[in-house]
């Protein structure tokens, strides 16, 4: 069996030898997926938990949510001049594995709060430090991993990001309803050690990750200064191209959800008194319909184009987080289940949304500038997370009690100004590949049930009139 560590030695390849490595690539990307997906559902999921344990408040949990990604994206300029020096690669693996350590490094605040009893503003001022720079470690990775995965995968690439989506979703499912067994078991005693536990794995997990990286193939990339342009001369041309108006578009989106994302758990938890247990059931609809419907979204995509479904789904997402306004008529296990529920189809709309835009990057740019315009592209997106969680949690502090919670508030405010952004902006994005023809109305309206998610799936997965996509 030929061992894919051994890249480029600079003998040719043929053709046939490249795509045999392409495609072990590919099956150990999915493994990859997989294995990180532990430390994402361990992990990720659990911060905002962890940061209530520490007693953090509002501003602190807001903090929490921009400021990494923030200055993580920031970091990615970093990595394009490093890919001048260093294989792709090399920045990934190197990326990884620090980030992996930081998984450790995370257990220091619950140290210093509930073992030395600091106070709860030193802890989550801790915890904001040490995670911006695991978050960082991470995002160094991105541009290099997109440029990487460019050249591995096939030109239309939904199917397989979509496989890859199940894959890391499935995992990740079972990582959190894990988690959540382990969080509602210790609560009553020693919260922290379900923290140590957790963290632990996604240590443990993050590194194999770091593994899997290290054997896979990296084609033979060299730096073209002349692809390079800078950040400022993107800002200035990008309301004149496609891709600027990707950016703009998708940069302003995560600002609306960020207003909302961060304070969901605050919601559950601390408003609604729910469990463990109960957030994680929550989280968990959410992902279980991500996990079944996303190769059914690559498939679509892969047809009928990234913009057609960003701007269908697009649509849908500006309504999600007022969906949670109405919790306020539900209580007990009736209000578990609506909240289930709309999760579910937030679940279902946020799928499409993120793999088309997700995999937009990949029709729209050249080999080279890869890693650049992701790059800037992530950097705005983490702009509006940090402008959209700071206004959100500004929002918080004035503690205004809309229908008796102060968190309603932010999600009827976010659900508006995603509504707003999407009229404007949504319009000016074009395809950029050859895809089926695809009638909003006539598809969407006419032929489907559009308040049954489960006949949407079905047509979706069957193609048009029955006519399978594959």
């Amino acid at each position: 069996m030929e061992n894919i560590l051994e890249i480029d030695k600079g003998e040719e390849r043929s053709a046939v030898d490249e795509e045999k490595l392409k495609e072990k690539t590919r099956r150990l990307s999915v493994k990859e997926a997989g294995i990180y997906s532990v430390s994402d559902g361990f992990g990720f999921r659990n911060v905002s938990p962890y940061a209530l344990a520490l007693g953090a408040g509002n501003t602190a949990i807001g903090l929490l949510s921009s400021l990494p990604s923030l200055i993580g994206n920031f970091s990615q300029l970093f990595t394009a001049r490093l890919m001048r020096k260093y294989s792709r690669k090399q920045i990934v693996v190197v990326s990884v594995f620090l980030q992996a350590f930081m998984w450790l490094a995370l257990l220091v605040p619950g140290l210093f709060y509930f073992i030395f009893h600091f106070s709860s503003g030193v802890s989550s001022s801790s915890l904001v430090v040490i995670y911006t720079l695991l978050v960082l470690f991470g995002a160094i990775a991105g541009p290099a991993w997109q440029s990487w995965m460019k050249d591995i995968t096939p030109k239309k690439s939904g199917h397989f990001f979509g496989v890859r989506n199940k894959v890391a979703g499935t995992v990740s499912l079972i990582s959190m309803i894990l988690a959540g067994f382990i969080l509602d078991y210790f609560k009553q005693t020693k919260i922290f050690i379900a923290f140590v536990i957790l963290f632990s794995f996604s240590f443990v997990a993050r590194s194999i990750s770091g593994y899997f990286f290290s054997i896979e193939y990296d084609p033979s990339f060299k730096y073209q200064p002349e692809s390079h342009f800078s950040f400022f001369q993107f800002l200035k041309k990008m309301a004149g191209n496609n891709f600027g108006k990707f950016t703009i578009f998708l940069s302003l989106i995560s600002f609306g959800t960020a207003i909302a994302s961060p304070f969901f758990v605050v919601y559950m938890i601390k408003e609604r008194g729910m469990s463990y247990s109960a957030y994680f059931a929550v989280t968990v609809g959410n992902a279980l319909v991500t996990l079944l419907v996303m190769p059914l979204w690559g498939k679509f995509t892969d047809r009928y184009g990234n913009v057609k479904t960003m701007k269908i789904m697009g649509f849908f997402i500006c309504f999600t987080p007022i969906t949670w306004v109405f919790s306020v008529f539900f209580s007990g296990w009736h209000l578990l289940v609506y909240l289930i529920f709309i999760e579910c189809i937030a679940g279902f709309v946020w799928a499409g949304f993120n793999l088309a835009s997700g995999n937009f990057i990949y029709d729209a740019v050249t080999r080279q500038r890869m890693a650049i315009c992701s790059s800037y592209l992530n950097i705005l997106a983490g702009i509006g997370v940090f402008l959209g969680a700071t206004l959100g949690g500004i929002i918080a502090s004035f503690d205004f009690h809309f229908l008796s919670y102060a968190m309603l508030s932010v999600f009827l405010v976010s659900g508006l100004i995603r509504l707003v952004i999407y009229f404007i902006f949504a319009s000016r994005i074009k395809e950029v590949r050859d895809v089926d023809p695809f009638d909003t109305k006539k598809h969407v309206v006419d032929k489907l049930n559009v308040l049954n998610p489960v006949k949407i799936v079905e047509y979706f997965g069957s193609g048009t009139d029955g006519e399978n996509v594959n």
